[in-house]
């Protein structure tokens, strides 16, 4: 089961990324110049209110917002993998995901994390990464 230990691991070991921690809510997020990529997500009091009113509660353990590209990609992770990510009303129509850490092995994190940062840098940067990073193949 990763942790948010393996998250920074992850994050902090692509170019250009930086740690800060979230003055709004107290969780740590990682981005680029271009933008936040991956964060540490608590629920909010309106957060548990929504969700209690849909039937639905926050889930335990540690959980993180990741970008997706778009709400195409969004969809499929939630219909693919939904004991893994889930979605609130606060993210209607924003292309991130909500990822439970318990549930997701380090690899499909890794991959999603890696395509959240990838929308979030140059084209350079991201072409130059992928060049020296060729994905393996089985």
């Amino acid at each position: 089961m990763p942790t948010l230990d393996d998250v920074r691991a992850i994050a902090l070991g692509f170019p250009d990324v930086i740690e800060r921690v979230d003055g709004h809510r107290g969780g740590v997020g990682w981005r680029t110049p271009a933008g936040l990529f991956v964060w540490q997500r608590g629920p909010s009091g309106r957060d548990l209110d929504q969700l209690a009113a849909l039937g639905r509660e926050w889930p335990p353990g540690d959980v993180v917002g990741v970008r997706t590209d778009g709400a195409q990609v969004k969809a499929a992770l939630l219909e693919t993998y939904p004991g893994v990510f889930f979605t609130i009303p606060h993210f209607d129509g924003y292309p991130a995901v909500l990822v439970r850490l318990d549930r997701i092995d380090l690899a499909q994190l890794r991959e999603v994390i890696t395509d959240a940062w990838l929308l979030k840098v140059t084209k350079r940067v991201a072409n130059e990464w992928l060049a020296a990073h060729p994905p393996e193949t089985g």
